[in-house]
């Protein structure tokens, strides 16, 4: 893999890529980059001003590289990782740090990110809503290493911070329709103007995608693994003097499709019995998968399969300029809902009929900052901030007539009492689950230009939290009898459960940075940062004790701590033409919260949250863009190595795993999720042509392999894979960027195949399911702009 054209490309034309600033830099006539505007620190200014690691991808840059969603947006940088078996279980990770991989932890109400998610300065306190399609974008900003002093809770690996198209005062309209293979159908429209004069001014944007799905059921002759995505955006801007205005955005959601199921990726061998392994099992009931290459993309499921989640709220924000400072307040309240069906035995034998929980999600946020104005020797950003989440959740679990043989066996207990077939036909399990958290927080930071070309940076949070949560599970029908071995068998598969937990929790964390200008286009800084990640309590059932009764010491668990060291240096050279930028960073993080796999107590995996001792990440990240007239070549290079330094009882990997359950030491071992190396090399080049410009775009990124399943198994290594988007047109427009846009793109040009996530079927059977890459897809957009 590393002999492919990109990786030669990248690593040949740009040995010593730089780091964090990936911007979107249009060039201009002459082929200098415009400078690039961010809020990374609460403030607008230049990107290469910033002593920190970020990437930023600006709106032109999206459109080129038909960059969808924040699961495309890893292919632009690659330090970010983003993992979703479904929107519900979605994992970010930067730099391997966040929810590592896609497992029960991510399904768990009671987990937060460890990567922030905001739009328009509002924090997104569910994953999920990464999986909706990106709309009417001005910028993304991709913030690296702990973020918790200005962006607050749950940023210890991180920030995406996502800033939408502000409403202006002068009319204008866009206008895109895009179609392609597997009848992809995507269509985004905006519009913008004044509403009274230049005091009051709206925007609207909207989009809608369709696409058929990747996957075909050869049981049921239908495509699985569909699109279909709706969101409409509304905002409204008064500003009736310089120094105020008001921003309010109301914005709606819904993913709904026939989504997400997983394939036949291959079988793992454990030391279990013969005849309680997958190959036996699947023989004994006659059954053979739909196809053992996961490539053909053949599925067999039996039950139904479908995804219906919304998102939207309501936020506004309000900028105050008083002289010496601005004073800027941010409210919002935000939903979240979820429903979907699934397969989780992922066959076509009746193992389990039904997986759900539904659920809704309600926040309400406030912030209140104050910046200082101007370019004075002192600056300083301070504010307090107050969030509170409930979530409600409604699990309901069915389990069909061949759940018995497969998740039991022919006999069961110490007298090898016989297992009627319909044991668990019609077993379930229903209840209800309740998390709440309330948080307030206080922060300042500080910018000192002790000399003219020397700024020293501090800052501290101080986080309060309290929160809350409630589970009650009860079970109901499959085969009613006296048999207390029955039972006991019935009871291990599914149980019911009841209790309360409550976390009270105060966390202080922090930066100190050191920045330095020895000319005016080279920029070294240092720093040093304290971050944390919420504690969180178990919302999916925890394990049991000897008694067969809840361990509620596992309960709740404890929040993550971030300490990391950074050194970085930012240029732009050949008279703004080459830009180049580079950091090192070393991170220990305690307490690292993670799935533990407990199978000693029931026949099915079951995954609850508890807390490594220790993990240690390091690496170096690098990116680079040359300008030469009408081309631009952008490259990226992330180095990480993650390690868990000290994890003394891990869950087993399959093929040490027996009938009983034995913690396994993975100190030393390397941090699942986490590719040792992602590489990125785009281009742009514009050829004049017959009053218009030839348009051409390709990006190419390739990642190393890396463990899919924190039990780092073998049967859970993810190859790497390289991922290459082409796209070429023919545009028309004036000095304003009014005009027309044809073009052809592709998305997985190369048709390249690999797995984009992975997981191991319930009951330790051994068989891995997989999701594989979505094919080659090939269509042809058309964009308005007025």
């Amino acid at each position: 893999m590393r002999t492919t054209l990109a990786s030669g490309l990248l690593t040949g034309a740009i040995l010593v890529l730089a780091m964090p600033a990936m911007a979107e830099e249009v060039p201009v006539a002459d082929g200098v980059a415009e400078t690039i505007i961010v809020t990374a620190r609460q403030r607008p200014e230049n990107a290469q001003d910033v002593p920190a690691a970020l990437s930023v991808v600006g709106s032109n840059w999206l459109e080129q590289s038909y960059t969808l969603n924040t699961r495309g947006l890893t292919t632009l940088v690659p330090a970010l990782n983003y993992s979703s078996a479904n929107p519900r279980n979605t994992a970010f990770t930067i730099r391997g740090l966040g929810s590592t991989v896609v497992a029960v932890s991510q399904a768990n109400d009671g987990l937060e990110p460890g990567v922030g998610y905001y739009v328009d300065g509002v924090y997104h306190a569910r994953p999920a809503a990464a999986a909706f399609d990106f709309s009417d974008i001005d910028r993304i900003e991709v913030l690296r290493g702990p973020q918790g002093t200005l962006f607050g809770k749950n940023t210890t690996a991180g920030a995406i911070n996502i800033v939408s198209q502000v409403p202006s005062f002068t009319s204008a309209a866009n206008v895109e329709l895009s179609v392609g293979e597997r009848r992809f159908v995507q269509a985004r429209v905006s519009a913008t103007g004044p509403l009274a004069g230049d005091t009051l001014a709206f925007r609207l944007s909207g989009t809608v995608t369709r696409r058929d799905g990747v996957l075909r059921n050869v049981r049921t002759g239908q495509d699985q693994n569909t699109l279909g995505t709706q969101a409409v955006r509304g905002q409204v801007l008064w500003q009736p003097s310089r120094d105020f205005r008001f921003k309010l955005i109301a914005d709606f959601a819904n993913f709904g499709s026939e989504c997400c199921t997983q394939v036949y990726l291959r079988v793992g061998t454990s030391l279990r019995a013969t005849g309680r392994q997958f190959p036996a099992l699947a023989a004994a009931a006659g059954y053979t998968p739909a196809s053992t290459n996961p490539y053909d993309r053949f599925t067999d499921i039996d039950a139904p399969l479908a995804v219906k989640t919304s998102e939207g709220g309501i936020a506004g924000t309000a900028d105050w300029n008083v002289g010496p400072a601005t004073i800027t307040s941010v409210s919002a309240w935000r939903f979240w809902n979820w429903d979907a069906a699934n397969d989780r035995d992922y066959t076509g034998l009746p193992i389990q009929l039904i997986q759900r929980i539904p659920s809704r999600q309600d926040q309400l946020s406030q912030e209140l900052r104050f910046v200082s104005n101007g370019d004075h020797a002192l600056r300083y950003v301070a504010g307090l901030y107050y969030f509170r989440q409930v979530l409600t959740g409604h699990p309901n679990s069915v389990y069909g007539p061949y759940g018995a043989p497969w998740l039991i066996g022919s006999t069961t207990g110490a007298s090898a009492t016989p297992v009627p077939m319909n044991l668990l036909d019609g077993y379930g399990q229903t209840g209800d689950t309740r998390f709440a958290v309330d948080s307030y927080a206080g922060f300042a930071e500080v910018n000192w230009r002790i000399l003219p070309r020397l700024t020293v940076t501090g800052g501290l949070r101080y986080t309060q939290e309290d929160k809350q949560g409630d589970y009650k599970t009860t079970v109901f029908g499959g085969l009613a009898t006296n048999s207390t071995a029955l039972n006991n068998a019935k009871l291990s598969v599914l149980r019911p459960q009841s209790y309360s937990a409550r976390d009270h929790d105060g966390s202080l964390s922090g930066r100190a940075n050191l920045a330095w200008k020895p000319v005016d286009v080279v920029r070294l800084y240092a720093s040093f940062a304290r971050g944390f990640k919420s504690g969180g309590i178990n919302m999916s059932g925890l394990p049991l004790d000897a008694d067969n009764q809840p361990t509620l010491s596992t309960a709740v668990v404890r929040p993550e701590r971030n300490t990391t060291w950074e050194a970085g240096i930012k240029t732009e050279l050949w008279d703004q033409r080459l830009t180049l930028n580079l950091a090192a960073y070393h991170t220990t993080l305690r307490n690292f919260q993670a799935t533990v796999v407990d199978s000693s107590q029931t026949v099915a995996l079951r995954g609850y949250l508890s807390n490594i001792p220790e993990v240690r990440v390091k690496g170096i990240e690098a990116d680079a863009a040359l300008r030469l007239g009408a081309l631009t070549l952008t490259g990226a290079l992330a180095y990480g190595d993650g390690t868990y330094t000290r994890y003394p009882a891990g869950p087993c990997p399959l093929e040490v795993q027996t009938s009983a359950t034995a913690a396994c030491d993975l100190t030393g071992k390397p941090l699942a999720g986490l590719p040792r190396w992602s590489e990125n090399l785009s281009g742009d080049y514009a050829l004049p042509l017959a009053g218009g410009s030839l348009v051409l775009h390709a990006d190419s990124n390739w990642r190393s392999g890396y463990f899919g399943d924190p039990t780092l198994s073998q049967y859970t290594w993810i190859e790497g894979y390289n991922l290459t988007n082409a796209r070429i047109g023919y545009r028309q427009e004036d000095a304003q960027g009014n005009g027309w846009e044809i073009a052809i793109f592709a998305r997985n040009l190369l048709g390249a195949n690999y797995i984009q996530n992975l997981t191991i079927q319930a009951g330790n059977s051994g068989l891995i399911l997989g999701t594989p890459s979505d094919p080659r897809t090939v269509g042809l957009t058309f964009r308005l702009r007025r």
